[in-house]
């Protein structure tokens, strides 16, 4: 979990204030991502879910970034604007190994040696995937809201279904319910609420839909065996999209790792509970370097 010493100096140039923010754009193989990064210390990637991108994890980026470098980006389809549009018109992946891919192609890019690598909830699928299929590319590993196979249910059905096929006003009810699943129960209005709903719906409809097709191919379950990192595996004690008791048993199938229930939190306690994820995150990096 080291940075490459040629670019080290490039990295020593972010500013002091963990608030600050720098961004840059990285091509990959003629496609080109957003890139943010903040903080100082040891490199820790963060890997954004379904929707909202890598600004639904700035809460929870600011904390970390007071003690870690924290790396965010935007998964293949979060550069594009308008919520029914196609969404972005680069070239689209079929699974998540895809999203696996442009990961490893870009911790290679910014001269990142192993670094921890934190994913939630679409995000924890892509990192997961990572780990069973390039484990030279990370330190340790943490993740939330995933499980090892994906399991469909009438939600994610009926979800898929409509994204696909009506277009959503903001306040719309589907909407609501969607905001009450992601929360574990009925959020309270305010400007937290407002900002969770403004960044899931800076992804447009279609991109949300493919992900969600994406992820009903999931399945890491006869390839855990393969994760030889430190690995964390953190669940919203009131997770309504992906039970604590079934993240539980991802932890239970990966050698050594360990499981931590967020009381409180549902799908999205990386927004709602960030204090205590940061927490977890740095008793897991003290617990990696007492291992060494």
């Amino acid at each position: 979990m080291r940075l490459s010493t040629k670019w080290r100096d490039t990295w020593s140039t972010i500013a002091s204030d963990v608030d600050s923010r720098r961004s840059e754009r990285v091509t990959i193989e003629g496609d080109v991502f957003d890139v943010v990064r903040m903080g100082r210390g040891e490199p820790l990637v963060l890997v954004p879910g379904l929707a909202g991108s890598w600004k639904l994890l700035m809460p929870l980026a600011r904390r970390l970034a007071r003690e870690y470098e924290v790396v965010s980006y935007s998964l293949r389809g979060d550069r594009s604007r308008g919520r029914g549009g196609p969404g972005d018109s680069r070239r689209r992946h079929v699974d998540v190994g895809g999203h696996a891919d442009d990961l490893a192609a870009l911790i290679d890019r910014l001269g990142m040696e192993c670094p921890a690598v934190f994913g939630v909830s679409f995000g924890a699928a892509v990192a997961l995937e990572l780990a069973v299929e390039q484990p030279g590319c990370l330190g340790s590993l943490i993740v939330q809201g995933i499980e090892e196979r994906f399991r469909t249910t009438i939600g994610s059905t009926i979800a898929l279904h409509v994204l696909e096929r009506y277009p959503l006003p903001a306040n719309s009810p589907f909407l609501n319910q969607f905001l009450n699943l992601l929360y574990g129960t009925k959020p309270e209005p305010g400007p937290r609420t407002d900002f969770v709903a403004d960044r899931i719906w800076e992804t447009p409809q279609a991109v949300m839909a493919e992900r969600l097709r994406q992820l009903r191919q999931f399945d890491v379950a006869d390839r855990l065996w393969r994760i030889d990192v430190p690995t964390l595996v953190l669940a919203g004690a009131k997770d309504a999209i992906i039970p604590a008791s079934r993240q539980k048993r991802l932890a239970q199938g990966i050698s050594g790792a360990r499981f931590e229930s967020i009381e409180g939190a549902g799908h999205i306690g990386f927004v709602t509970h960030a204090d205590a994820v940061v927490r977890q995150v740095h008793d897991h990096f003290l617990r990696v370097k007492a291992s060494v």
